[in-house]
C-alpha cells in the first residue's frame, strides 16, 4: 500500500486564502450589524458630534466633554462618514483598514526576515484569530493602536538586525501615531520590550543610544505633541486630569467601572483570543527553549510576554488589553508552524468552537430561567427569533469539515487549520456578530427609528446606550425621568420610576429596551 506524502498549499493559494481571511473577517457584513455599546456607539456618537459642533480638536458625547482617548481614531472615523454617511459601515471601516494593515505588516516583517511563506502564515492567523477579527471590525481606536504598535516593534527589529537609521526614524514616527491613537501604552509596549531584548542581546549600549536619539525624538514629539497642546490650551487642567490621571494612571492603579480581575484573568482570555488556533499556541510555547534560541521567536515571545504580565497586575482588565501582545503569538506560532506534527488535538479548539456555537440556542435556553439579571434575561427572551435553520447548517457543516479535515492526508496539517480558521472567521462575520448585535443591539436602533419617524425628543435613564444618540441624530440627555417625558429605560425600570410617575403610553418593547412616556400620577 503506497503512503501519501502530504503536499502543501502553493504560495499562491495562501495569497488567495488570506484575501478570503481578510474580506471575511474585517468587511463582510460590516454594514449590517447594530453598534455595540458602550464602546461603539459612545465613539461613534462622539465623531457625529465634532460634525454637529464644528469642533474637530476636542470630543464631546452627548454634550458632555469626553476625554477617555486622543483624536486621531475620530478624524479617521470623520473622515469615513463624510465619504459614506452616517452609518454604521462608515464608523467601522477606518478600523477594517487599521485590521488590514495589521495583518500586511505581518506578512511583510515575516516575508522579509523570514520567508513568503512563515509571512502568509502568521497574517492567515492574525486575519482569522477570534479577538483581532472582532476588533478590527468595531468603530473603536483599538485595531488602529494594534496597527500602530505592531508596525512599530517590526521597525524596531528591523533597526536592531539591519542597524538602518530608516527603520529607527520609522519606529518613532509609528510611536507618535500611537501615542495620538491611545497614548501612553503605545510607547510603553516598544519601549519596555525593546529594553528587555536588548538586555538579553547584552546591547544596552546600543539601546540607550536608540531611544535618546534626537532625530527620533523631535520626529515622535513632531507627530504626537500639537494636538495635545492645542487640546490642552483649550481645555486646560480637566483633559490633564481625565485623560493622563484618570484613563491611564488611575486606570491601572485601580479597577475602573467594575471591569477588574485576578492575576490569571488573562491566561483563558488569551485561549479565547487566539481561538481556532489555540492548541497552535500550546504546542509553541511548549518548545519554548526552541522559541528562545532563535533570536526573532525570542523577541516575540517578550512581546508577548511583558504584555501578559503587565496588564495582569493592571487594576483594570478588558479582554481587548491582550491584543498589545497577540501579534507575538501569531510570529511565534508562525515560525513553528510547519514542524507542527500530525496530531488531532491541534483541532480540538475549532471543533469546540463550532460544537458550542451549534448548541448555543439550546445553551440559550437552558440557562435562561436561572438568569439573575433582569436586564440580561429581558435581552435574551426572544433568542429563538434570532436562530433559524441557516445558523443550525452552517454550524454542522463547520463540523463536518472540521472532522473531515482531521482525517483526511492529502494536504499538510498546518494547511488544514489555516482554511478551518477561516471557516471560523465565515461564522463569526455571518451569523455569531449578527445574531448577538440583533438581541443585544437591535431594539435599541429600532427605537431610535420611531423616535425619529415620530419627531420625539427622548431622554435616557438608567440605560447607556450612546448609539441611540446617533441613530437619532441628536443628542439624547441623560437623566432622571420628568412628567411628560418620553424616556429610553430598560423595562424592568417601568416598576421604579421616580415617586409620582406613571407610564402613560408604551411606544415600543423589546429585548432589553423599553421606550415609554411617562406622565404624573392622577
Amino acid at each position: 500500500m503506497t503512503s501519501i506524502t502530504p503536499q502543501p498549499l502553493s504560495l499562491q493559494a495562501l495569497r488567495w486564502l488570506l484575501f478570503i481571511a481578510v474580506a471575511s473577517s474585517f468587511y463582510l457584513n460590516l454594514w449590517a450589524v447594530p453598534l455595540f455599546d458602550l464602546d461603539e456607539g459612545a465613539f461613534s456618537e462622539a465623531t457625529r458630534e465634532m460634525f454637529v459642533r464644528g469642533d474637530f480638536i476636542s470630543t464631546y458625547l452627548d454634550g458632555q466633554p469626553r476625554y477617555d482617548k486622543p483624536i486621531l481614531i475620530y478624524w479617521f472615523q470623520a473622515l469615513s462618514v463624510t465619504l459614506f454617511g452616517v452609518n454604521e459601515f462608515a464608523f467601522r471601516l477606518p478600523s477594517a483598514l487599521a485590521g488590514t494593515g495589521w495583518v500586511l505588516a505581518v506578512l511583510f516583517f515575516l516575508r522579509r526576515v523570514r520567508d513568503e511563506r512563515t509571512g502568509l502564515i502568521a497574517a492567515i492567523i492574525a486575519a482569522t484569530a477570534l479577538a483581532v477579527s472582532i476588533m478590527s471590525r468595531a468603530a473603536t481606536a483599538d485595531a488602529l493602536l494594534n496597527f500602530f504598535i505592531a508596525s512599530a516593534m517590526f521597525s524596531l527589529f528591523l533597526y536592531w538586525r539591519e542597524r538602518e537609521r530608516r527603520w529607527l526614524l520609522l519606529t518613532f514616527g509609528l510611536i507618535g501615531l500611537g501615542f495620538l491613537t491611545k497614548g501612553p501604552v503605545a510607547v510603553l509596549v516598544p519601549l519596555v520590550v525593546s529594553f528587555i531584548f536588548f538586555a538579553v542581546q547584552r546591547e544596552l549600549k546600543a539601546w540607550l543610544r536608540m531611544v535618546c536619539d534626537p532625530a527620533g525624538i523631535v520626529l515622535f514629539f513632531a507627530v504626537a505633541l500639537p494636538w495635545y497642546v492645542v487640546q490642552y490650551l483649550k481645555e486646560g487642567d480637566a483633559f490633564i486630569q481625565g485623560f493622563f490621571l484618570k484613563h491611564n494612571i488611575e486606570r491601572f492603579s485601580d479597577p475602573m467601572e467594575s471591569h477588574g480581575g485576578g492575576l490569571l484573568y488573562y491566561i483563558p482570555v488569551v485561549l479565547v483570543a487566539v481561538l481556532p488556533f489555540t492548541a497552535v499556541l500550546i504546542a509553541a510555547l511548549w518548545r519554548v527553549k526552541a522559541l528562545w534560541r532563535d533570536e526573532l521567536s525570542r523577541f516575540a515571545l517578550i512581546w508577548f510576554l511583558f504584555v501578559l504580565a503587565f496588564f495582569s497586575f493592571s487594576g483594570t482588565k478588558l479582554p481587548h488589553y491582550v491584543l498589545y501582545g497577540l501579534t507575538g503569538t501569531f510570529i511565534f506560532m508562525a515560525v513553528q508552524f510547519d514542524g507542527l506534527r500530525a496530531r488531532l488535538w491541534l483541532f480540538l479548539p475549532q471543533l469546540i468552537l463550532f460544537s458550542v456555537l451549534l448548541l448555543l440556542p439550546d445553551i440559550i435556553a437552558g440557562v435562561l430561567p436561572a438568569i439573575d439579571d433582569d436586564y440580561v434575561r429581558a435581552m435574551l427572551a426572544d433568542y429563538s427569533a434570532y436562530f433559524g435553520l441557516p445558523w443550525r447548517l452552517f454550524f454542522v457543516a463547520a463540523i463536518m469539515f472540521t472532522i473531515f479535515c482531521m482525517s483526511e492526508r492529502r494536504f499538510v496539517l498546518g494547511d488544514k487549520l489555516l482554511v478551518s480558521g477561516v471557516v471560523s472567521a465565515l461564522g463569526i462575520s455571518l451569523f455569531l456578530l449578527p445574531v448577538i448585535g440583533g438581541m443585544q443591539q437591535g431594539p435599541v436602533k429600532a427605537a431610535a427609528q420611531i423616535a425619529n419617524e415620530q419627531g420625539l425628543t427622548v431622554i435616557r435613564w438608567h440605560l447607556n446606550t450612546p448609539s441611540f444618540s446617533v441613530y437619532t441624530q441628536r443628542v439624547s440627555e441623560t437623566r432622571t425621568p420628568r412628567a411628560g417625558d418620553v424616556v429610553l429605560t430598560k423595562p424592568h425600570r417601568l416598576g421604579h420610576l421616580p415617586e409620582g410617575l406613571r407610564v402613560s403610553e408604551i411606544i415600543y418593547r423589546r429585548g432589553g429596551v423599553a421606550l415609554v412616556r411617562v406622565a404624573a400620577v392622577e
